[in-house]
C-alpha cells in the first residue's frame, strides 16, 4: 500500500504553488505541462532558426555573415580584418563575437571544409582535416567574399527575395539568398537540431548543374548518369555502390564508404597518405594506428609521422622490411578511419518545415525557388521600364510645343502652381508634369527631346518581351539553364574524389 501510495503521489505531483505578489493569485501547473511549454518553443527555434539549412544552401548564421560582408563591399573590394566583419555581423546575429567567428572559419578557402568556398581568406583559419590545428584570432586574419558569391547575391537588390527585420528591428536582412546554382548540394552542410539532424554531402558543381538542367528538360531523367557520386574537398576515393547511391538519390538517406588516397615510395620504404575521408582527422588516424601497434594487431609499421605542411596533408608510415604496402593498407582500411562511412540525411527546411528529400525532389524545390526569383526580378525591371516609358510619353507631348511649355513655366507666379499648370496645358498627369518641370533649361531643345523619344520604341519592345517571359514557363527555365551553363564555364572544376570499384581484394580499379 505504501509503495502504491508513493507511486500515486509521485505521479500526481505538481509544481510548488507560486504566490503572485500583488494579485493574490495562486498558480498551480503540472510539471509535464510546464516542460512542454518551455521546451517546444526552444526546439522549434533550433530547428527553424539555427541548425537546418534552407533551399538556398545556408543556415541563418551563414546567411547573416555573408550578407554582412556583401553590404560591407567585400565582394569586389580588398580583404579586411576578420574582427571588422565579426563586429558588423553582430548587428544581425546576437549570439556573440566568438560564435560568429567560429562560423566564419569554416567558410574560407584556407580551411578546406567546402568544395567551393564562399570566402577568400588570408591567415590561419585552421584545417578541416586536423583536430588540433586551431585557427588564429580574428584580429590576425583577413577575408573577403570569393568570386563565386557574385552568383549567390545576383539581383538581390531587385526584390528577388523577401527581406525581414533583424532581431532588434533596426535593419532588414534577406530571408533567403537568390543563389543562381543549387548550392544546397554543391557544399556539404551538417546540422544537429532537436530530435532531428541534417547531413548533406557535397557534389561536384558541374555535375549538379548538369543534373538540374537535365531534370528541367526531362523530369524522368536518370540522375546517376549525370551525378556520378559525391565529391569532397579532401579528395580520397568513394567505394562505388550504385544501388546505395540510387537509394540516397531517391530518399535522401543512406551511406557510402570513403577511402584514403596513398602512394608508396619504394626507395624510402614509406607509405604516404595524402587524402583522407571527410569524417575523420589526421590525429584520429594516428591515435588509432598507435593503439593497434601497441596491442600487436599491426606489426608492419616501424614509425609514424605527421608531415603535414603548407603544401598539404601528408601522413608517413615507415614500413619494416619485406612488408607488402598494399596488403598493409587493406588491413588499415579495415581497422582504422582511413576508410570511413558517410551517412547522408538530406533534411532541409522548405517553407519553414523540415523535410527529408532525395536529389530529384531537392533540385525540383530549388528550381521552383529559382523560378520565383526570376519572376520577381523580371517584375521589378518591368516596373522600372514602365515608369520610364510613362515619363517619356509625357515628354513626347512637350515636343508638340516647346515654346508653350516655357511660356507656362515663365508666366506662372508661384512655384507650386508650375506642375498643375503643365498638367492642364498638356493633358499630362502629375508624375509626368513633375518630370518635365525638373528638366534643366539647357535640355529643353528638340535634339535632347528626340534622343529621349528614341527610347520609347525600345522600351515598348522590352516591356512586351518581359510580359511574354512572365507568361512563359519555358522561357523562364531557359534563363535558369543559361545561368547554370555560365556558372559551369566560370567555376566548374574536375572531381577531387575519384571512384573506386574495389571488390574487397588487393586490386583496386580507379575511374578517373
Amino acid at each position: 500500500m505504501k509503495k502504491n501510495g508513493k507511486k500515486d503521489s509521485q505521479k500526481n505531483r505538481s509544481l510548488p504553488k507560486a504566490y503572485i505578489e500583488g494579485a493574490g493569485i495562486v498558480a498551480e501547473k503540472p510539471i509535464t505541462d510546464t516542460l512542454e511549454e518551455n521546451y517546444m518553443p526552444y526546439a522549434m527555434s533550433v530547428i527553424v532558426s539555427r541548425a537546418l539549412p534552407e533551399i538556398d544552401g545556408f543556415k541563418p548564421s551563414h546567411r547573416k555573415l555573408l550578407y554582412t560582408m556583401y553590404k560591407m563591399g567585400l565582394l569586389n573590394g580588398a580583404r579586411t580584418k576578420s574582427a571588422n566583419i565579426v563586429v558588423q555581423t553582430m548587428r544581425l546575429n546576437p549570439h556573440g563575437d566568438m560564435a560568429i567567428y567560429e562560423t566564419m572559419v569554416r567558410l574560407p578557402r584556407g580551411n578546406e571544409t567546402l568544395l567551393h568556398p564562399y570566402v577568400d581568406s588570408k591567415g590561419n583559419f585552421g584545417k578541416a582535416y586536423s583536430r588540433d590545428m586551431s585557427f588564429a584570432a580574428s584580429r590576425y586574419t583577413e577575408a573577403k567574399l570569393d568570386k563565386l558569391c557574385s552568383e549567390i547575391f545576383a539581383d538581390i537588390d531587385k526584390d528577388t527575395v523577401d527581406f525581414v527585420p533583424n532581431y532588434d528591428n533596426s535593419m532588414t536582412e534577406p530571408s533567403l539568398l537568390p543563389a543562381k546554382f543549387p548550392s544546397i548540394l554543391v557544399n556539404n552542410n551538417i546540422g544537429i537540431a532537436v530530435s532531428m539532424s541534417s547531413n548533406i554531402c557535397s557534389f561536384n558543381l558541374t555535375e549538379v548543374c548538369e543534373t538540374a538542367i537535365s531534370l528541367m528538360r526531362d523530369p524522368e531523367h536518370d540522375i546517376i548518369s549525370t551525378l556520378k557520386a559525391p565529391d569532397f574537398p579532401g579528395g580520397g576515393f568513394i567505394l562505388y555502390d550504385e544501388d546505395e547511391l540510387r537509394k540516397i538519390y531517391d530518399t535522401g538517406r543512406g551511406s557510402f564508404k570513403v577511402r584514403a588516397k596513398y602512394n608508396y615510395d619504394p626507395d624510402s620504404n614509406v607509405i604516404e597518405v595524402t587524402e583522407i575521408p571527410p569524417t575523420t582527422t589526421v590525429e584520429a588516424i594516428i591515435d588509432r594506428i598507435v593503439d593497434l601497434v601497441k596491442s600487436g594487431k599491426i606489426k608492419e609499421v616501424s614509425d609514424l609521422r605527421d608531415e603535414t605542411d603548407l603544401s598539404g596533408l601528408k601522413l608517413a608510415l615507415d614500413l619494416k622490411r619485406r612488408v607488402d604496402p598494399d596488403q598493409l593498407m587493406q588491413k588499415l582500411f579495415r581497422l582504422t578511419p582511413l576508410q570511413d562511412s558517410f551517412a547522408c540525411n538530406f533534411n532541409v527546411l522548405i517553407g519553414g518545415s523540415p523535410r527529408v528529400m532525395g536529389v530529384r525532389e531537392l533540385l525540383g524545390e530549388w528550381t521552383e525557388f529559382r523560378i520565383c526569383c526570376i519572376k520577381r526580378r523580371i517584375a521589378f525591371d518591368l516596373s522600372k521600364k514602365r515608369e520610364k516609358l510613362h515619363l517619356l510619353l509625357g515628354l513626347q507631348k512637350i515636343l508638340l510645343d516647346i515654346d508653350k511649355a516655357i511660356k507656362i513655366i515663365r508666366e506662372t507666379s508661384e512655384e507650386a502652381e508650375v506642375v498643375p499648370n503643365l498638367m492642364i496645358g498638356f493633358g499630362i498627369d502629375e508624375v509626368q508634369a513633375e518630370y518635365v518641370a525638373e528638366i534643366k533649361l539647357r535640355h529643353i531643345n528638340k535634339e535632347y527631346i528626340l534622343k529621349r523619344l528614341e527610347e520609347i520604341n525600345e522600351l515598348k519592345g522590352d516591356i512586351a518581351d518581359m510580359e511574354d517571359t512572365l507568361e512563359s514557363p519555358r522561357r523562364i527555365k531557359n534563363i535558369i539553364i543559361s545561368d547554370l551553363r555560365d556558372i559551369i564555364e566560370k567555376y566548374g572544376q574536375p572531381r577531387k574524389t575519384l571512384l573506386s570499384y574495389d571488390s574487397g581484394d588487393d586490386s583496386v580499379v580507379i575511374d578517373e
